[in-house]
């Protein structure tokens, strides 16, 4: 067997003023044929996986590039087409393949592509024709399109949020691929709409008991091979945005139709439960300076460079200093300017420094202070799993009790590797500022004695019901109460 493999994705939010380009790519993984690394980087684990796969299997893997940029606005339309025909060239050249296994992640948004995704697998299909497996795995936060879903096989997607199980999932994909180039079973999609947009934590109830159903139904019933809820991403304006579940049965689209729906409509009865209570920057200040102890983590949440804001929001951070909090710990703020002048300056510099809040509105004012530089590190970078998400080049700043890290890459707090790799001891501060929805949970709640979840400023469109799409459906919850009459 001969099955060519390569990965394309980035998570759009169409609201961020942070635009994309190839350097963005750069940035953070751009790789090419046969040049990725041994560690995936979360939707790039078909290519890993795969590598172990066709080597067991004795067949013959044929890797095309693999690119992926931490969540942003929207992508420039000559860098999508460059890296979408890069891999369809790549494609031509192995033909003939009887496979295609893509990590994707699904809510890229391209200048002038409402639907990347769909664009790039119609194209591959039309190069390999009707009859060669095409599958992907990809990322929940997505959307789930008509053309997307009439050009590929199957879809496999990370059942976690945190994505703690993208390398799981891939498996998962690739065990699904081999038993059909077997012949062994023929995979069948089926999937529910189900009008309605919210987000799912899966460390908590109920999704938390939701998920474990799926893993169970999938080890019980006959003929099950595989079901994922596309959570939707309420930061992408695109026409079919939203939450769907999809079934994946051995030729039987009745039963997984069936299953879909169930599951679906089962989802839809408990819209509005799954997110986490969340309190405002006072609240969430004034509770993690009484706690008896630390680390107190507060969880920035809608400033979340994971969802493509910039990650600069000050909000939580004036009213720290505000109410003049001491042995606090901050990562990260995104500036790749100040991180500049930090390593202009050197390490051991005392320096006038202005930082933060340059993106966009609703996102605090910059912080204006006098900052001791205690460290400086190129191309740092923090664990997520079983991978390492980079932070770029990052300066440690201290001033009055708190320390912040400066970083020139975005992306949201994973792990509290973030502040060892600065040389700080997340263990020994009473209070860690971090910027993440809810992927630093699975790490972070590891050494928290409390964790505060806080809406702070209004740097992400996170009420649905007030955002103003232009293109996203309004008949679906919350925008309408019942989509359903």
């Amino acid at each position: 067997m001969r099955v060519f493999t390569a990965a394309l994705a980035t998570e759009t939010n169409t609201f961020s003023p942070i635009a994309i380009d190839k350097r963005a790519f750069e940035a953070s993984l751009h790789a090419g044929p046969g040049e990725h690394p041994a560690t995936p980087t979360l939707c790039t684990a078909p290519i890993t996986v795969g590598r172990e796969v066709c080597a067991r299997e004795g067949w013959t893997l044929i890797e095309g590039s693999a690119s992926w940029a931490d969540p942003a606005g929207l992508v420039a339309r000559a860098t999508y087409e460059e890296l979408r025909d890069a891999i369809l060239d790549q494609l031509r050249a192995a033909m003939p393949v009887d496979a295609v296994v893509m990590g994707l992640h699904g809510a890229m948004v391209a200048q002038g592509y409402d639907d990347p995704e769909g664009d790039l697998l119609t194209r591959m299909r039309e190069i390999v024709g009707p009859d060669v497996l095409i599958c992907a795995e990809l990322d929940p936060h997505s959307h789930l399109t008509a053309k997307r879903a009439a050009a590929a096989n199957f879809f496999v997607y990370f059942k976690e949020f945190p994505h703690t199980d993208f390398v799981d999932r891939a498996r998962d994909l690739w065990d699904i691929a081999v038993s059909t180039l077997k012949g062994e079973i023929k995979p069948v999609m089926s999937i529910f709409d189900c009008r309605m947009i919210d987000v799912f934590p899966t460390s908590k109830q109920p999704m938390r008991g939701f998920v474990d159903k799926l893993l169970t139904l999938e080890k019980s019933e006959p003929g099950l091979l595989s079901l994922s809820v596309v959570h939707g991403f309420m930061a992408g304006d695109v026409p079919e945005m939203g939450t769907k579940v999809v079934a994946v049965t051995d030729n039987d689209p009745t039963k997984g139709a069936a299953f879909a729906e169930t599951l679906g409509r089962e989802l839809f009865a408990m819209r509005g439960t799954f997110m986490v209570a969340q309190v405002d920057e006072n609240t969430a200040v004034t509770e993690a300076m009484l706690a008896p102890k630390g680390p107190v983590v507060i969880a920035d949440v809608w400033d979340n460079p994971g969802g493509g804001t910039a990650g600069d929001a000050t909000v939580l951070l004036a009213e720290l200093i505000r109410r003049q909090a001491t042995d606090v710990a901050v990562g990260t703020i995104w500036d790749p300017i100040a991180v500049q002048i930090c390593f202009a300056a050197g390490e051991g510099a005392e320096i006038q420094l202005r930082f933060g809040a340059k993106s966009a509105p609703y996102t605090g004012q910059p912080i204006d202070k006098r900052v001791t530089v205690k460290r400086l590190i190129r191309d740092a970078q923090m664990r997520f799993g079983e991978s390492f998400a980079p932070f770029g080049d990052a300066a440690w700043i201290h001033f009055d009790g708190i320390d912040v890290i400066l970083n020139s890459t975005r992306a949201q707090s994973f792990d509290p590797s973030l502040y060892s790799a600065l040389g700080i001891d997340p263990k020994s501060r009473k209070i860690l500022l971090i910027k993440s929805t809810n992927h630093f949970y699975d790490s972070f709640s590891k050494i928290a004695s409390e964790i505060i979840y806080c809406s702070a400023g209004k740097p992400y469109p996170n009420r649905p019901a007030e955002t103003d799409y232009r293109k996203a459906p309004k008949t679906i919850w919350p925008m309408v109460e019942n989509p359903w009459g």
